[in-house]
């Protein structure tokens, strides 16, 4: 396991807002007027336009961490990151060897990975969110700030950005709006929390597209989750729909009322792409409903459909793993 440390050499990263406009800037090329800035201040402010030097630490590597990686690296970052699969002794080898290949630098402890970072990236599972926050919080230090992107309720994001803030560090909460896979790092999050707006312009300059919405954690969650009861509920939906209406020979049929009904929503196409969707990532989906399910039991609402979308979704996320597994086993 490589033992990572944060180069010395590293570029900070701030910014630079003159208020007199005649003022020389620091950015833009050949405006930069050397006799005010030095050659140093200028090197550090074209750092931070194109994201050279930051250090960001990520904690869990799947796909989401992945995809993130990739791009932030391509912008200039340097990023350490640990997963679990890092101590499992079957998984080890190939995890930490997949985060080499794409250039991060595989932490052996999520402490490793916050070490020197700028901004630590929470990409685990939702029924682990705030159990990482809770345990990385006593890795950081005043200044950093965890950058939580997981699929929780309001309430879980908020007992997460206490347990941040209390040891001195702060928090940003972010949702992700879309798949990930296709956009990759230009995929929509929202934003929120005191310095939202400030993590937002330092990683959209690395070429992520984040829009802060609220200084208040909670915000941008909600939208997330209130979003998931339409979208995860039709996707639960067209898998039972399709299949029964397989079942009997009406697909045409049923499908024909769809367009007649909701003649702007492409069918064919919902009913292609969603169960391949359920089946890769139904068992994360299933807890982000679950979560939906908090959520809504907060309001004082009835939690048992979010209950049953994600239960539908484990199962047959379950279901098509075991098939699928029996279908290799047979060949």
């Amino acid at each position: 396991m490589d033992t990572f440390r944060w180069s010395s050499s590293g570029v900070s990263v701030r910014t630079c807002r003159p208020e007199d406009p005649s003022a020389p800037r620091s950015f833009g090329g050949p405006t930069i007027d050397d006799r005010a800035l030095n050659t140093n201040e200028v090197r550090r402010e074209h750092a931070m336009q194109s994201g050279q030097g930051m250090r960001i630490g990520m904690i869990g590597f799947g796909e989401v961490g992945h995809v993130f990686a990739k791009g932030l690296l391509a912008g200039g970052a340097t990023i350490a990151a640990y997963d679990l699969l890092f101590d499992d002794p079957e998984a080890a080898a190939a995890a930490t060897r997949d985060a080499r290949s794409v250039g991060v630098v595989p932490a052996a402890t999520n402490a490793e990975a916050c070490e020197g970072a700028d901004i630590i990236f929470s990409c685990v599972t939702a029924s682990q969110a705030l159990a990482v926050a809770r345990k990385t919080a006593g890795s950081m230090r005043a200044g950093q700030v965890f950058f939580d992107v997981n699929s929780v309720s309001p309430a879980t994001k908020r007992a997460a950005a206490e347990a941040v803030e209390a040891a001195g560090a702060d928090y940003v909460e972010g949702a992700v709006m879309a798949p990930v896979l296709g956009p990759d790092l230009k995929v929509p999050i929202l934003g929120a929390g005191r310095r939202a707006g400030e993590i937002a312009e330092r990683l959209n300059a690395l070429g992520m597209n984040i829009r802060p919405v609220a200084t208040e954690i909670g915000r941008a969650s909600a939208t997330k989750l209130c979003r998931s009861i339409m979208i995860k509920g039709l996707e639960a939906l067209i898998i039972d729909c399709t299949r029964a209406a397989a079942a009997f020979g009406v697909t045409e049929d049923v499908f024909k009322s769809f367009y007649n009904s909701y003649p702007g929503m492409d069918w064919d196409e919902i009913a292609a792409t969603m169960p391949g969707r359920v089946e890769k990532h139904g068992l994360r989906r299933a807890a982000e409903m679950r979560e939906v399910a908090a959520m809504l039991r907060d309001l004082g609402m009835d939690g048992s459909l979010a209950d049953a979308v994600a239960d539908r979704h484990e199962r047959y996320a379950t279901i098509e793993t075991k098939r699928a597994r029996q279908s290799e086993a047979a060949e």
